[in-house]
């Protein structure tokens, strides 16, 4: 038996529950935002999209692509593998957890797994449809990209430092395989951020964030913040990183904006590279010299947890047990207690060189984390013993990777 394949089959059995359930109520002030412009096709609000079929079980994937732009599929559950259309060279790779916007020299282009799962708060929907790639996004400069909750809908936003233009997509027509922007400015400015929100974005100055309708204008909304340097959107809102804390967008039509600071008396580096398990509301960040930031949206507020060890890259599960999940410098996975602080487990050094292009990524179950040394991605255990599960060899080397079907 496949050991991805049986510890997934009791949430698969859950979702095919859950579908009954879709035509009750979710709560309002939790439904992720949709752009007007977004609807899915088929029934609203559930993911569908002409062409796809929607599937019992979570359709986790490694999209990987090598140094030389070739891409590919390795099926999480059954291993089989796919060769995908090629792309340029990769400088980075962001994912939303379907679409891989992989950085090349003359813009983003956009991968479209074909993979996905749609969050309906109290239950999810998963689909998989033919991959493809979508087309190239022209831009210049290596491409910041802030990612939504949904593939289907909403909006993404990608700024690029060389020419200082933000862009907004529209993630249903990606969905159909079309890039179309909702608008393109310029900012003036080769240092900012875009972040979605539905089918409008927050767009960071010099000293504070401002809320661009659809038409790309700027609105009266506003929010203090210097050195904007990170987002990412969880169940209760949009998380912008500053240089005294972070700022929460949250609402609907009137978008509010709430500052989180850092707390005072803690000697550590101030961050914008959160990570977390998608849609979760705790977000986790590196903080040099050591340790790491925990930010839950729900409570406004920061913890700061000491470690022993310097730490490179952190992810937050956000699970029942508050798993925490980190890199260190030496190439080991580290899985901590995020109430308490306490290491409960590590790994011994999976990767020799942790620069560059390596991913650390998390689902419900597993981490992954590529090395492109070998060509490997290791699977991680972390609840529990922390272990290698699996160490994966995909057809295509994992010089950028992502976890798709999330």
């Amino acid at each position: 038996m496949n050991p991805r394949r049986a510890l997934i089959a009791l949430p698969a059995a859950l979702a095919l529950l859950s579908l009954i359930a879709c035509a009750e109520t979710s709560p309002a002030a939790e439904t992720p935002p949709a752009a007007k412009s977004a609807e899915p096709n088929g029934a609203a609000g559930h993911g569908e999209v002409r062409g796809a079929a929607e599937v019992a079980e979570p359709p986790l994937a490694l999209l990987t692509i090598d140094e030389h732009g070739g891409a590919g599929l390795l099926d999480l559950l059954d291993g089989q593998a796919e060769q995908l259309a090629e792309v340029a060279p990769p400088l980075a790779l962001a994912s939303d957890g379907r679409y891989a916007f992989v950085s090349v020299a003359g813009g983003v282009e956009i991968v479209d797994s074909g993979r996905w799962t749609w969050d309906h708060v109290d239950h999810f929907h998963y689909y998989r449809a033919e991959p493809r790639t979508v087309g190239l996004l022209p831009g210049d400069g290596a491409a910041r990209v802030s990612t939504g909750m949904l593939s289907t809908a909403g909006t993404t936003g990608v700024f690029f430092p060389g020419s200082g233009e933000a862009v907004l997509l529209d993630n249903a027509a990606l969905s159909r395989g079309e890039i179309v922007e909702v608008f393109r400015i310029e900012t003036g400015s080769d240092d900012a951020v875009i972040a979605p929100l539905g089918d409008r974005a927050v767009i960071s100055t010099t000293h504070e964030l401002v809320l661009h309708d659809s038409d790309g204008r700027a609105t009266g909304a506003t929010a203090p913040c210097t050195g904007a340097s990170g987002t990412l959107t969880t169940r209760v809102g949009l998380v912008v990183g500053c240089d005294g804390g972070a700022v929460l967008i949250s609402g609907g039509a009137d978008p509010v904006f709430e500052e989180i600071p850092y707390p005072a008396g803690v000697d550590a580096a101030r961050t914008g590279d959160f990570a977390g398990r998608k849609g979760r509301p705790t977000i986790a960040a590196a903080a040099a010299p050591s340790g790491f930031w925990l930010l839950d949206t729900r409570e406004r507020a920061w913890q700061h947890v000491a470690t022993e060890v310097p730490l490179l890259r952190v992810v937050a599960a956000d699970d029942a047990e508050g798993h925490v999940v980190a890199l260190d410098a030496e190439g080991r996975v580290r899985v901590y207690r995020a109430e308490t602080g306490e290491q409960i487990g590590a790994t011994d050094p999976l990767v020799a060189d942790v620069s560059g292009g390596i991913a650390l990524t998390l689902d419900d179950q597993r981490a992954y984390l590529n090395d492109p040394a070998r060509n490997a991605v290791h699977e991680i255990a972390y609840a529990g013993e922390v272990r290698v599960a699996r160490t994966l060899e995909p057809r295509t080397p994992p010089y950028v990777m992502a976890e798709v079907g999330r």
